[in-house]
């Protein structure tokens, strides 16, 4: 019996994993004309225009790869006012602006069937925008869990190759699941819980492949599993 190595075998499933999309594109050639399903990435950093909402760019542009028939918009919640303390009950001091409401129509719009969550890493967990964020996706939960079976996925930039980026993506994943979405992984060839990326790369997020490559695959993975629902 043949001995495979183990660059024998990723090499393999990368070539795998490009022949089968590539014979999924084909295969969903053939959505009905103007029929759109849109992706929404929100960008949890409170840093606007940084690696965080770069990484979901590039994510939201290997979607659209997919199939003509979807959509994406990039929602940066960099700047807003989103008060976590509401999803407890507690109300907002008297003047004090809340930002939340205006994003419920863009994230329940039956448009939108898939939502992925990009968050930077603070000590192995989301940031306290992205976590003020899901909180107050309390909002859906209660009603009649607004966001279920919409198609979801997480992005998680670290400042060191290994800086807990899995573990804040599994710990986003856990508050999507109690909202009934549809939580994807980054897909093949090395399938994981979401994309992980490392910002401290020379030259910045742009510059680390690896990373880079979980990112597309999220959001080939999430465009994929949208057009198979449907």
């Amino acid at each position: 019996m043949k001995t495979i190595s183990r660059r024998d075998l990723v090499r393999t499933s990368v070539v795998a994993g490009a022949v089968a999309a590539t014979d999924f594109r084909a295969a969903s050639a053939g959505t009905a004309p103007g029929e759109k399903s849109k992706i929404v990435a929100i960008s949890c950093s409170p840093r606007p225009g940084q690696t965080t909402a770069t990484s979901l760019k590039i994510c939201l542009e290997a979607a659209q790869k997919v199939n003509d028939s979807i959509e994406t918009e990039l929602i940066e919640l960099a700047g807003l006012k989103i008060n976590g303390n509401v999803a407890a009950g507690l109300p907002l001091d008297p003047g004090e602006k809340d930002d939340f409401p205006a994003l419920v129509p863009r994230l329940t719009d039956p448009q939108v069937r898939g939502i992925i969550i990009g968050t930077p890493v603070y000590f192995s967990n989301m940031s306290s925008l992205c976590k003020a964020f899901l909180d107050r996706c309390i909002a859906f939960y209660r009603d009649d869990l607004a966001l279920s079976n919409k198609v979801a996925g997480v992005v998680a930039v670290g400042g060191t190759r290994n800086g807990g980026q899995e573990v804040t993506v599994q710990s986003v994943c856990a508050a999507l699941a109690c909202q009934e979405m549809l939580v994807v992984g980054n897909g093949r060839p090395g399938a994981r819980f979401g994309a992980t990326v490392w910002s401290g790369a020379e030259g910045g997020v742009t510059k680390d492949e690896i990373g880079l490559a979980t990112v597309r695959n999220l959001g080939r993975r999430v465009a994929e599993t949208i057009l198979r629902l449907a």
